[in-house]
């Protein structure tokens, strides 16, 4: 049975997108079924997929209306090794055409039953607004990754995102949980980025995950090669950084057994 995570954070440009992708690589290198959804209607995670979200059709927009199952819907990400149910523009019309229908906060978590038996890992890139896209997201959620960077404003934002997991959990969704704080984008000669992470560690403790993503060019490149950054440049600080923390996600989720399912997984 899958374990389905949303990658999570009401501010933008925090990397949430950069962290699907790289984590859904990461977890298909490492042995893991894994499906990306990208419930952002800019398609980023789709694009970064190295899956073309202008020939999509269908998309996950007519899967969560109902008009196409997921099973067509989806697609193989070419290099990343992992499926992804992918947006473009068209999502954008979702939220207007969901509001008066049944159970919308539900779509994506009665959708994503029909395939969860063939997945390890389900990871769902959301849009940064607190919409219902977002909210879908929550609700098929088991649990929620928060990338963020370790700047003082980016507290502020947190507040409030854990303070809407509460609210889905106490009357939607009583199995969400926050899983963890990614920190991303970190530059550790900077003393501001030093004290907000050790503020992190003291509040949140063992929900601050172990790997921490640097600052670096080749993940910012790779999406424009239609690349996961970990396929791109195996070599880079951030790649090994995203599979560092994708191994510790199946660590944390499986158990440490699970993380070495395929040993040649990594070298391949």
């Amino acid at each position: 049975m899958a374990s389905v995570f949303c990658v999570a954070n009401q501010k933008g440009g925090v990397g949430k997108t950069t962290t699907s992708v790289n984590l859904a690589a990461g977890l298909a290198r490492v042995g893991q079924r894994v499906l990306l959804v990208d419930l952002d209607p800019q398609g980023n995670a789709t694009m970064g997929s190295g899956v073309d979200k202008r020939q999509l059709k269908p998309s996950v927009y007519q899967a969560l209306l109902g008009i196409a199952p997921l099973q067509e819907a989806r697609r193989t990400s070419p290099q990343g090794g992992y499926d992804v149910l992918g947006a473009n523009r068209e999502l954008a019309g979702a939220e207007l055409e969901l509001v008066d229908e049944d159970r919308r906060e539900h779509r994506l978590k009665e959708l994503l039953a029909s395939v969860a038996g063939e997945y390890d890992f389900v990871l769902i890139d959301t849009p940064p607004a607190l919409g219902l896209l977002t909210l879908n997201a929550l609700c098929a959620a088991q649990g929620v990754i928060v990338p963020m960077q370790c700047e003082y404003f980016a507290l502020e934002g947190l507040t409030d995102l854990v303070n809407t997991v509460r609210q889905v959990h106490a009357k939607l969704n009583p199995d969400l949980v926050l899983i963890g704080l990614l920190r991303v984008m970190f530059d550790p000669r900077i003393t501001l980025q030093q004290q907000v992470s050790d503020q992190l560690k003291t509040h949140f403790g063992e929900k601050v995950f172990d790997a921490v993503i640097p600052r670096n060019v080749r993940l910012a490149e790779a999406p424009s090669y239609g690349l996961p950054g970990v396929v791109f440049d195996r070599a880079s600080r951030g790649a090994q950084a995203y599979m560092e923390f994708a191994e510790e996600m199946v660590r944390r989720v499986r158990g440490p057994a699970a993380a070495s399912r395929s040993p040649n997984a990594t070298a391949a």
